[in-house]
């Protein structure tokens, strides 16, 4: 019997039913969401070991869903979709997901590639497990956040950050040199569609205040004109 938890994030309903009775036979456990969002609220709520995910879906489509679930989730991500060209395929597997499998698919193929991706997962969490004294300590030059003491210092200062300013540099640093939009890190930290992000701006004034020397020469925490913020990597 399988422990791990699958979730299968189709707008189809014959095919998500077709695919949970396949992995269920095989002893997972499934979840279904019938789009992004209520895939994102099944992965908030739920331990989910891999998903399979359509990439055209009302609300949220695969895209956008795997983008979002890669801000804070690592498990294996499968993509489904009813077209074969390459523009898909590449799309798919640079925004974070680990395979890719062309509709219509046998079933046993799709088992395959499953139970494929969660080896590979398992071996992941056992390295994860081993390095687990470490894993809650980013260190970005002398720049460090440790997730468990919540504390955060640069050459070795502890400085102060508030929750928010903390869980702005936990995303950032958890993803170094890669670009965030001001709508991605509010979604990301307050866990709502972005409406207004002029806040973002005021707490990435406050945070390079506290972990530059110079603020307005920054050393980690820089602006990309036009697109974003990201933690330089050193």
């Amino acid at each position: 019997m399988n422990s791990y938890n699958i979730l299968v994030v189709e707008d189809e309903k014959d095919i998500a039913l077709a695919i949970q009775a396949y992995l269920v036979n095989q002893g997972y456990k499934v979840f279904i969401a019938n789009n992004g969002v209520e895939g994102l609220d099944i992965v908030e709520n739920e331990e989910i070991h891999l998903a399979i995910v359509d990439i055209m879906m009302p609300k949220m489509d695969g895209i956008e869903f795997t983008m979002k679930v890669r801000l804070e989730h690592d498990f294996p991500i499968i993509m489904l979709s009813a077209k074969s060209e390459d523009i898909d395929k590449i799309t798919g597997l640079n925004i974070g997901a680990d395979d890719y499998v062309t509709k219509p698919f046998k079933p046993l193929e799709l088992l395959a590639r499953v139970n494929s991706q969660l080896r590979r997962y398992k071996k992941f969490l056992v390295m994860k497990q081993d390095n687990i004294v470490n894993k809650d300590i980013f260190t970005i030059g002398g720049l460090e956040l440790d997730i468990s003491t919540k504390e955060v210092s640069v050459d070795g200062n502890i400085i102060k950050t508030t929750p928010i300013e903390f869980k702005i540099l936990q995303l950032l640093m958890r993803n170094p040199g890669r670009v965030f939009s001001a709508d991605e890190i509010y979604e990301s930290v307050w866990k709502e569609r972005a409406v207004n992000t002029d806040t973002i701006m005021v707490h990435i004034r406050n945070i390079r205040e506290k972990i530059e020397v110079n603020s307005k020469n920054p050393k980690y925490l820089k602006v990309v004109w036009g697109v974003g913020y990201k933690i330089e990597k050193q």
